[in-house]
């Protein structure tokens, strides 16, 4: 959508819709993005303490969630934006600013509850999916910026205060020994390789955060429903919730770094075939789960 016409009114969506159906655009979208060797959930740049790698509103400052995390990550990165932060047409004119002349703004989504009452008096609720168009700050002249982002590099094994605070503030179990990581449920600990048997401090960061999203989906905590052992359909979709939640703690710490998964690609990108709404209920536990962790 091209600046001139980011205005216009919004387009409601239901799974439904024949017209345009947003979950097999935005799936659509993720299975390009993997057949290409790129995690669309990995944050496009460097995050700094000043401004979370989350994507947020540059006018509520709040920050976007589930899908829309990927949405505008996966937007990012195409267009080479170094800012984190969107607005739309309306609040970029309310900012006396203005989208430049043949900018193509984001699509973001967000869910509205339609009620209609049924012929037995009861009161149905249902899901509708809309979308909006947002732009990136880069795309706009004239926005009054606080402070320029200036992205750190982390250092080799440095360690990094606020995510250290995090793993205490958990309660977590954490060991470090071996040289497997892994949360094990029966026992509620999570097992990570000595710290500097890791390249760097982000990579050996990033993998505890991975863990610790496996952790708040235990049944005391958040409860997620693991289905299936190791190498399992069911499995693999618990480790995409890792992948995606450690990715979304990650941009909200400042770490940089990556968890590779590469032998569950194959199973994710079956799974997004076959069911158009795969991405986004991993996407909707992903955020609760940094939600979760974040609290702390």
């Amino acid at each position: 959508m091209k600046a001139e016409q980011s205005s216009s009114s919004k387009t409601k969506f239901s799974k439904g819709n024949a017209k345009t159906d947003v979950y097999q655009v935005v799936t659509d979208c993720i299975i390009e993005a993997l057949n290409m060797g790129v995690k669309p959930w990995v944050c496009p740049w460097k995050c700094n303490s000043a401004v979370s790698g989350i994507p947020s509103n540059f006018t509520t400052g709040t920050a976007y969630c589930g899908m829309n995390i990927m949405l505008l990550w996966c937007s990012a990165a195409k267009q080479g934006f170094n800012d984190s932060r969107w607005l739309t047409y309306k609040q970029s004119q309310e900012q006396g600013a203005q989208v430049r002349k043949c900018e193509h703004g984001t699509t973001a989504i967000f869910y509205n509850t339609l009620e209609k009452e049924a012929e037995d008096g009861e009161i149905e609720k249902i899901p509708m999916l809309k979308n909006f168009t947002v732009f990136n700050v880069e795309q706009i002249d004239g926005l009054e910026m606080s402070a320029e982002i200036e992205p750190l590099e982390v250092g080799k094994f440095d360690p990094l205060g606020q995510v250290e605070a995090l793993f205490q503030r958990t309660g977590a179990n954490i060991t470090e020994r071996g040289l497997q990581e892994f949360f094990k449920p029966l026992t509620d600990e999570i097992w990570l390789p000595e710290r500097h048997l890791f390249t760097d401090a982000a990579n050996f960061y990033a993998t505890g955060l991975l863990e610790l999203t496996h952790w708040s989906g235990a049944k005391s905590r958040l409860n997620r429903k693991i289905k299936g052992k190791f190498g399992s359909k069911g499995y693999a979709f618990e480790e995409l919730i890792a992948e995606l939640g450690s990715a979304f703690l990650m941009a909200d710490l400042g770490v940089v770094g990556e968890v590779q998964h590469e032998s569950y690609i194959a199973s994710w990108l079956k799974s997004l075939k076959n069911d158009k709404c795969y991405i986004f209920k991993a996407a909707s536990a992903a955020s609760k789960a940094h939600r979760y962790l974040m609290r702390f």
